[in-house]
């Protein structure tokens, strides 16, 4: 039986951190997760995500931002909520009801970076790269579960 992993990853915008894991998850998972991403308020993408995507070969730029709420109305199902949230903002970071596996992975808002803009873009790069390399590590962890 071929079954998919389904994952929601889940930061308080869905503007960066979790549309970032989300395309990562879809583009290396080799079709054996379905992958997408919400937010608790959501607002518009996150112009240093979609520029250090690029730069890594997956274009986001026509991705939107979406709703938790929205989601769980739909009455979507989950094997894992992952939330992506900094610890500093933890507590205002959403969980998703059901039975899903709750994981959460600390990355820091790249909406709070600082310094001119070639900084805040190398910080964005370090971010995605360290997405990128949990994602890598979940794929591998789950490897034996997905079909």
């Amino acid at each position: 039986m071929d079954t998919k992993i389904k994952v929601l990853f889940v930061c308080v915008h869905n503007a960066a951190r979790s549309q970032m894991a989300e395309a990562f998850l879809n583009e290396l998972g080799g079709g054996r997760f379905i992958a997408e991403s919400a937010g608790f308020e959501p607002t518009a993408l996150n112009p240093l995500a979609v520029r250090v995507m690029q730069e890594a070969g997956i274009d986001i730029s026509a991705k939107r931002s979406k709703s938790v709420f929205d989601l769980y109305l739909q009455g979507r199902l989950y094997n894992y909520v992952i939330t992506v949230c900094d610890e500093a903002s933890a507590e205002k970071c959403p969980t998703f009801p059901g039975f899903a596996r709750k994981l959460h992975w600390s990355f820091e808002d790249p909406a709070t970076f600082t310094g001119g803009e070639a900084e805040r873009l190398e910080q964005a790069r370090k971010l995605r790269d360290r997405i990128r390399f949990r994602v890598e590590a979940f794929i591998a962890e789950h490897r034996d579960e997905a079909g």
